[in-house]
């Protein structure tokens, strides 16, 4: 890899913009992949996110954890990897080259964007509406969190049912737009097999931690720079704990959003206009609902999911997609030449597979930028990548309110309309099976807790085999299923 430190420029066969795990897998795999390319990896921030303790359920099926590692780890690890701590401010598509903060210039071959996602926060300019997305934020929240009484949290995806379920010592208005809680991720008979979960809150229990965690000298890094996203398990490592002795108060608005965000003297100054003379009016700030309910609290949560980080993007004529991100094909190229995107930044924009679907979690940006770094090696010696088995069937693994949770193809009748029929296994306190079934084939599965299903229903989905004779019994537990079809 070739230097000039007097202008400030370096050489090297790939560039990745991003240290969160998109650009991480995706520069591991490419000092795999071309081992005697030189490879440039731009992170914002001085630690980079890892994929670690890889557990390989199945085929498709991947759980692991995500660790903070430091730039020369990484280089450690791969010597024909470098670490440039700096936000990329620029990208020069015609001279192959990006501008950095720091005053320096790489030059490329072939370059990835991983930028990833921010989040969309409601009433930004207020000073009592957290979003978390980064470690930086968490930090921030934890300490607001120790002082305060009661919280308001807006947004019913993964982030927010993490949250409800682990603070403690703090009364909780939680806001959903949904009929039922974690609708993003299961449905209404998965949701009531949790509620129970909500009202005893988080168990108590010797917890095995398994990452690392690094201190650095000063600031991590300036304000302005956002953070690579939160790992899998971030709530594990953090004290979730506010100013009340009572340990669980939860109360859920459902089918509502955000109307308007008041802080306490603008709220006192209006409180008769909008019918609230029987609101407590000691709270900082007060949460006006579309359901016509007002909650005053000491700040709000706002984790309402993320869009594209495409900020450094616009003076480029990429070609983006509805939802914000840039359009990629099945090469993960995007349309200006030599340059790739993988992870939260991008969009699919190929022929997708029945089964897959594309959501902004953390195992597809793990492998969207290892498939990426594929495309890339292969685009250099003039040949076509074949599209990886992970893009012909979703998959995803994760914990809720303690429970293992796996998600399978169109686990809640994506892409199906209405025509698809529901069967449903439940046993209290212990397991929620759910198969979404059409034509007599699987075509999605919810498993809660330690089923032992997934890689069965994995091969059923895939296979597409016809499962009309067996019925309801699919899920019949005095049936081995998995002597059938494995």
């Amino acid at each position: 890899m070739a230097s000039s430190l007097e202008n400030s420029v370096f050489e090297t066969t790939f560039a990745i913009i991003g240290g969160g795990i998109a650009g991480v897998s995706c520069a591991e795999q490419l000092a795999i992949e071309d081992p005697e390319g030189s490879v440039i990896l731009i992170s914002a921030s001085p630690l980079v996110k890892v994929a670690r303790n890889i557990n390989k359920i199945s085929e498709r099926l991947e759980e692991f954890d995500v660790e903070e590692e430091t730039h020369a780890y990484l280089e450690k690890c791969h010597p024909n990897c470098k670490v440039i701590n700096s936000s990329a401010i620029e990208i020069n598509d015609e001279r192959h080259e990006i501008h950095l903060s720091n005053r320096q210039i790489v030059r490329y071959k072939r370059l990835c964007i991983c930028s990833g996602a921010v989040p969309k926060v409601i009433a930004k300019s207020s000073p009592f509406v957290l979003g978390i997305r980064d470690t930086e934020t968490v930090e921030v929240f934890q300490k607001r969190l120790s002082a305060a009484k009661r919280v308001l949290i807006v947004g019913n995806g993964g982030i927010a049912i993490e949250l409800v379920y682990e603070i403690e010592n703090c009364q909780i208005i939680w806001a959903i737009k949904d009929k039922s809680v974690g609708a993003t991720f299961f449905d209404a008979g998965a949701a009531n097999f949790f509620l129970p979960c909500l009202k005893e809150g988080k168990q108590e229990g010797p917890t095995v931690s398994k990452r690392l965690k690094y201190e650095l000298e000063g600031d991590s890094h300036p304000e302005s720079v956002m953070g690579s996203a939160l790992g899998p398990d971030w709530s594990m490592h953090v004290n979730l704990k506010g100013k009340m002795v009572e340990r669980r108060n939860i109360h859920i608005e459902y089918e509502c959003e955000i109307k308007a965000v008041y802080e306490r003297e603008e709220f006192l100054k209006i409180k008769r206009e909008i019918s609230a003379e029987k609101t407590e009016d000691s709270w900082p700030v007060f949460a006006e609902l579309t359901n016509g309910k007002i909650h005053g609290c000491d700040f709000i949560i706002s984790a309402t999911g993320v869009v594209p980080n495409t900020g450094l993007l616009q003076k480029n004529k990429f070609d983006f997609a509805t939802d914000g991100g840039i359009k990629v094909n099945d090469q993960m190229k995007t349309n200006l030449e030599h340059i790739f995107a993988a992870g939260d930044v991008c969009t699919a924009s190929w022929s997708l597979s029945k089964h897959w679907f594309q959501m902004r979690l953390w195992t597809q940006a793990r492998q969207m930028g290892a498939y990426a770094a594929k495309c890339m090696a292969c685009d250099m010696r003039g040949e076509t990548a074949i599209l990886d088995v992970c893009f012909d069937l979703f998959t995803h693994v994760t914990k809720f309110f303690g429970y293992k949770v796996v998600l399978l193809g169109l686990y809640n009748g994506q892409k199906l309309g209405t025509d698809y029929e529901i069967i449903v296994r439940s046993s209290e306190r212990t397991e929620y099976v759910k198969v979404v079934m059409q034509d007599g084939r699987m075509q999605g599965a919810v498993l809660v807790g330690e089923t032992d299903l997934e890689e069965t229903f994995e091969n059923l989905i895939h296979n597409a085999l016809d499962l009309s004779v067996y019925g309801e019994d699919i899920l019949n537990p005095d049936i081995d299923i998995e002597d059938y079809f494995d």
